[in-house]
């Protein structure tokens, strides 16, 4: 069994350690060992699914031969801001990089290009951020906190923002019948500090988020 993975740092498996973004692939060789399949990770830094559209299509333009499954992880840029005009205008109106009717469309249309190539789509779940830290580390070089707070209304409103697109992505596997791997209850459900399973950016998972996506992967593999 194939399986390509399109997404973006979560599922590249991006980690902040000591200041600084490293990658490490161990739920990925895991995942490839335990249950014997080929993974090609096409995960990007970074990216929003309309820049990822470009390698989908060209993913899709032939037929594949044999089992073939991809992967799709995608809403954690694509929810994002322009902060720093944001703490430069608060009193402005801001749109994130890639709006919610942008977003569905994009998201469908791979969906149904992956699926007409032969490969079976499966969609995920956004891992949950934490509000506090996120703002905390993107005012770190000097953006205005006041600001920022002053435009979202109040601090939980970055949780609530990234949620609704992992709601999207959940949505839209029941409306196109893909299935769905759900990397965000596991998060949810977990006992120990959120501080404990993300880096102090507040979105990447650290080395123990990343042991939750591995069994989440686990958990829904055929």
């Amino acid at each position: 069994m194939n399986v390509t993975v399109y997404g973006d740092s979560i599922l590249k498996g991006v980690l902040l350690e000591n200041g600084k973004y490293v990658v490490d692939h161990t739920w990925e060789d895991k995942l490839a060992k335990r249950f014997g399949i080929r993974l090609t990770n096409r995960s990007r830094f970074g990216v929003t699914l309309p820049k990822a559209m470009a390698r989908i299509e060209k993913d899709s333009a032939a037929p594949c031969e044999g089992e073939e499954y991809a992967l799709l992880e995608f809403g954690g840029n694509d929810c994002d801001f322009d902060w720093a005009a944001i703490s430069d205008a608060p009193e402005s109106e801001h749109e994130c990089k890639t709006p919610p009717a942008l977003f569905l469309d994009c998201y469908r249309r791979a969906i149904r290009l992956l699926r007409a190539a032969g490969r079976t789509p499966v969609l995920a779940t956004l891992p949950p951020i934490n509000s506090e830290l996120y703002l905390s580390f993107l005012c770190r070089g000097g953006l205005s906190r006041q600001n920022i707070v002053r435009w979202l209304g109040d601090v939980e409103r970055i949780y609530r923002w990234q949620e609704s697109y992992s709601t999207m992505a959940e949505r839209l596997a029941r409306e196109e019948a893909t299935p769905l791997v759900d990397l965000r209850r596991p998060f949810l459900q977990d006992v120990r500090p959120p501080a404990q399973l993300l880096c102090a950016d507040g979105i990447h998972p650290s080395r123990l988020g990343q042991g939750l996506l591995y069994q989440a992967f686990c958990a829904a593999m055929p």
